[in-house]
């Protein structure tokens, strides 16, 4: 959707036909409820949100324009006089008194009613001379504008405190809108809130995704796909936080400044050692039990002579990740042997240090034993995690001592998030952040060119992960428990294996 028009969508290609309406963006603060005042004023004080505010609706990319900022008369009035207009904006007061006259105000126009306002800054000059157009309250209007057809993203300071309201909003349509962004959380005058952003995909509401979001655990149907295609009318500063590019960024770093290596593969790669974290609790794709294979379908036991494991049978990879997080200490045998009773469970007893001690400084799941590396086909990569529980959520930091950045690192990014959200599920914890550290992260040297196209490719509008609430046994869950609602992928980039097996792979077990 440009930012000049309101532009039309049809079968997901963006038209440039000129609309007698502009779009808009949506900036708010609101609790959990969707609660945004109380006694006409706002309940809460928080500086980073009033910076992201004046930030967002002030700064442009064309110096020679302005924003425009669409406001009720009562949120006008609260402005404090000294701050009021608001500068380095148009400010467009909505109001229907005749008694009300500000047009002298330098900066200010009036209008009767938000589709009036926006009619006039689709014509001259301001067609011109504004780039982007904001809604900021009040309540009625904020009503009005957060669903409609002509609003393009909302941009929201979710506040996570329970704080008493008496002027509230409709949710965010999550069928029509998808997130964009959420910051790491914030704490100001004991109020714990995100920033978070969310974009327009489609130009209706799909009913069977909308109503009380209930989940829907069939099978994808087009309804996932995008009919926005371009997300270029976000302010840039919000544009560029989606957190994929923090892994293209350091796919970049690697390739262009990285060190050229030998490795044990055969296949020179460039390394760089970096540490990598993310926020991940915006939707994850579901990852299926046939990852014990490699994605060149070559078979596991072709290449256990390698290794020294000639008597394996195909697909036994010996005891891995799920072995260990299941088993640790427990003699192998083989994939088929029965195991129950033997070892000691991680898993287990991490849910349970979840539940019953949740301060616990010793919430770590390992896959490293050294006594059985040498009867595994390929040592973990992931070999170990840590969960942390903090205000209602759950949060997981992995270290991975060896990343393949092309097609093991986003696999990775991936499982341990859905671990994370499945552990915090059956914990009745909401998900919050994963951390990623890297020790050796590097990029094959054919990987080098599909990367460089996947760097050319624009992120997308996160899709949101949807668990059965019924579930509450993590050793109950079956794929069909798990929906990803949204989840529009670009093409697939082929990338070959540069290595014997994969560093992603994961017994299946784990699950």
């Amino acid at each position: 959707m440009a930012a000049d028009s309101k532009t039309s969508l049809s079968n997901g290609n963006v038209s440039t036909q000129p609309n007698p309406k502009r779009s808009y963006q949506v900036v708010v603060a609101a609790t959990r409820d969707m609660g945004i005042g109380k006694d006409g004023k706002l309940p809460w004080k928080l500086p980073s949100d009033l910076k992201f505010f004046k930030e967002i609706t002030q700064i442009t990319s064309d110096a020679g324009k302005r924003n425009a900022v669409i406001m009720g008369r009562k949120t006008w009035e609260s402005i404090p006089l000294e701050h009021r207009p608001l500068p380095g904006r148009l400010n467009v007061v909505l109001t229907r008194s005749g008694s009300f006259d500000i047009a002298t105000v330098e900066n200010v126009v009036i209008c009767g009613s938000i589709g009036s306002a926006l009619e006039l800054l689709a014509a001259s000059p301001y067609c011109l001379s504004i780039e982007k157009v904001f809604v900021i309250g009040g309540g009625q209007i904020l009503s009005e504008a957060l669903n409609a057809p002509e609003c393009d993203a909302i941009h929201i300071t979710e506040i996570e405190t329970r704080i008493e309201c008496d002027t509230f909003i409709p949710s965010i349509d999550s069928s029509v809108f998808q997130p964009w962004y959420s910051s790491f959380p914030i704490v100001e005058n004991n109020i714990r809130y995100c920033l978070s952003t969310y974009v327009r995909v489609r130009s209706a509401a799909v009913e069977s995704l909308s109503q009380n979001n209930d989940i829907v655990l069939d099978s994808k149907t087009n309804s996932d796909k995008f009919e926005v295609k371009q997300f270029s009318f976000l302010p840039k500063m919000v544009f560029e936080k989606h957190e994929e590019y923090l892994y293209l960024r350091l796919v970049q770093d690697i390739i262009s400044d990285g060190n050229l290596k030998d490795d044990r593969t055969g296949t020179d790669a460039v390394q760089f050692a970096h540490n990598f974290s993310a926020s991940y609790n915006q939707g994850i794709k579901y990852f299926g039990e046939v990852l014990s294979r490699n994605f060149s379908g070559s078979s596991v036991v072709q290449q256990m002579p390698s290794v020294g494991l000639t008597d394996r049978e195909e697909g036994d990879l010996g005891p891995v990740y799920g072995f260990q997080w299941r088993h640790f200490g427990a003699r192998y045998t083989n994939m088929h042997a029965d195991y129950s009773g033997q070892g000691f469970d991680q898993l287990l007893d991490v849910i349970n240090k979840i539940k019953n001690n949740p301060n616990d400084r010793r919430i770590v799941l390992s896959a490293w034993n050294p006594s059985d590396l040498k009867l595994m086909a390929l040592p973990p990569c992931h070999m170990f995690a840590q969960f942390y529980v903090a205000n209602g959520e759950l949060s997981c930091q992995m270290y991975q001592r060896s990343a393949d950045m092309g097609l093991g690192v986003p696999f990775n990014i991936a499982s341990y998030a859905l671990l994370t959200c499945m552990i915090a599920h059956v914990c009745d914890l909401a998900p919050g952040d994963f951390i990623h550290v890297i020790g050796d992260a590097h990029v094959y040297r054919n990987h080098v060119r599909p990367l460089e196209e996947q760097l050319q490719k624009l992120p997308k509008p996160f899709p949101i992960l949807k668990i059965n609430p019924e579930k509450k046994d993590i050793d109950s869950f079956v794929a069909e428990d798990f929906k990803l609602i949204g989840y529009d992928p670009h093409q697939k980039i082929e990338m070959k294996m540069a290595a014997p097996l994969l560093e992603a792979c994961i017994d299946a077990d784990m699950v």
